[in-house]
């Protein structure tokens, strides 16, 4: 990426004359993938053009089948109740028949986010990762990472995990900065059968979902821990487990000051502090490093899944789809979400029972191919 990035600065913005993200994404592909480098692109857009440079408008349309912007489809979506993709696009006069691959993936977030357990998901307008629920690799093959709640592993599990190593001859096993466990270079063809053999939740290290929630020991084992930082994260990856969102989500728990589980550049951070939880929104730990900003300190750990639980459906709600929370955050304001999550606290309850509600009912993905497997043809491999 930093050779690419290189090439942007160094040749293509002056020589082709590229004054947007947009014309770099057509030229470089820059930014059109999982949207982590759009910031360090505008950054030396900024940098190279001087006032030249033009931002990306507020309003911009979702793509070129829609002279609508990202809130306008949303709005229209709630207002008409469409349920799926060919119904919202005829209903908003798209103009083209299909869509493409950027409005494609926006809407079926938009209709799924909008009115859970009734849209209609469309696979196909999923990206690779989440259409198999692995990642992609370079060399064709895929990672799989199973989830540990908080971190949290068991001598059976890490059992289960050797003897898949070994069975299916598993290039790389890797220790993720996420605190989970990484098998790198799984064939297609043996996804299903790592997944049955393994008997784990998957960990959603593909999707554009909740990743992980990332723990300290905290005060079952830390002299200095003032809170159970390694329950709460692990009460938290369950309670929101399978959640979908406009960009992926981490979550971390600290038990006191010392922030060993880097909770300050996570999409929410939680600090334990002598008379409860403080929790930190907005950061990223990617190519531009953001820290969260301070939103409230909280007294109970009820009330740290309720504040945080509002703040990510507020986020899943209102954020255009590949904006990452900080984006969203540096969009909309911070007072802003102070106002939705702070002051008005029957709107925090209503829109945490929102996220509880649409999470109610999902299935594992792995566990549904596994016990579903002549539905899932896409993982075998057709000899012709």
């Amino acid at each position: 990426m930093n050779r690419r990035l290189h090439k942007i600065q160094d040749t293509l913005i002056q020589d082709k004359g590229l004054f947007t993200i947009g014309d770099v994404k057509k030229q470089t592909k820059a930014g059109s993938s999982c949207g982590s480098c759009v910031g360090l692109v505008e950054q030396i857009l900024a940098s190279t053009l001087g006032g030249g440079y033009a931002p990306p408008s507020t309003s911009k349309a979702v793509c070129g089948c829609t002279p609508k912007n990202h809130e306008e489809v949303r709005a229209e979506i709630r207002t008409h109740k469409y349920l799926s993709i060919p119904e919202a696009m005829q209903g908003m006069a798209w103009s083209t028949p299909n869509g493409c691959a950027t409005c494609r993936p926006a809407l079926n977030y938009y209709l799924l986010s909008t009115w859970p357990h009734e849209a209609k998901d469309d696979p196909q307008s999923r990206f690779i990762n989440e259409r198999v629920h692995a990642n992609i690799q370079k060399d064709g093959t895929y990672s799989v990472i199973p989830r540990m709640y908080g971190g949290v592993t068991t001598p059976d599990q890490l059992r289960k995990i050797a003897d898949v190593a070994d069975k299916y001859a598993v290039p790389m096993v890797k220790v993720t900065g996420g605190q989970r466990i990484d098998l790198l270079g799984v064939k297609k063809d043996d996804l299903v059968d790592m997944w049955k053999d393994l008997d784990m939740p998957s960990g959603y290290a593909y999707g554009k979902s909740i990743r992980t929630v990332k723990t300290c020991v905290g005060s079952e084992f830390c002299r200095f821990g003032t809170q159970n930082s390694t329950q709460l994260g692990i009460d938290i990856e369950k309670a929101f487990d399978h959640m979908w969102a406009p960009h992926k989500v981490k979550f971390a728990v600290s038990g006191c000051p010392r922030n060993c589980a880097e909770s300050g550049i996570k999409d929410v951070g939680i600090i334990g502090v002598d008379s409860g939880w403080e929790i930190y929104v907005g950061g990223n730990g990617g190519i531009k490093t953001e820290a969260a900003q301070f939103l409230c300190k909280v007294k109970t750990s009820e009330e740290v899944m309720e504040y945080s639980g509002a703040f990510i459906q507020i986020y899943r709600e209102e954020a255009r789809y590949l904006d990452r929370t900080v984006h969203w955050i540096e969009r909309v304001g911070l007072e802003y979400v102070k106002q939705r999550v702070l002051e008005d606290a029957e709107g925090r309850k209503a829109a945490y029972e929102r996220l509880i509600y649409a999470l109610q009912g999902a299935s594992d993905p792995w566990a549904e191919r596994v016990n579903n497997r002549e539905q899932h043809k896409e993982y075998e491999t057709i000899t012709v």
